[in-house]
C-alpha cells in the first residue's frame, strides 16, 4: 500500500502524508479517499479530495479529484 500511496502522493502533492479513508466495495475493489487543501491563484486555500479505486491486486484502475 506504501507504493500506492507514493504514487498518489507523487501526482497530487497537496494530499501528500495524508492517511486515506478506506471504503470496500462489493466487488472486491477498494476505493481510498484522499482529502487536502490545494492554493488558488490569489493564494486562497481550496479543498481538494482525490478518490482512488484499487482493485484486489493492489493496483491502481481509477484517479479522480474534486476541487
Amino acid at each position: 500500500m506504501k507504493e500506492l500511496y507514493q504514487q498518489v502522493y507523487q501526482k497530487f502533492p497537496e494530499v501528500s502524508g495524508k492517511t486515506p479513508v478506506k471504503h470496500v466495495q462489493p466487488n472486491g475493489q477498494t476505493l481510498l479517499i484522499f482529502k487536502g487543501q490545494g492554493l488558488g491563484p490569489n493564494g486562497e486555500k481550496i479543498p481538494r479530495t482525490i478518490r482512488v479505486l484499487v482493485n484486489e491486486n493492489g493496483k491502481i484502475v481509477k484517479m479522480t479529484t474534486s476541487r
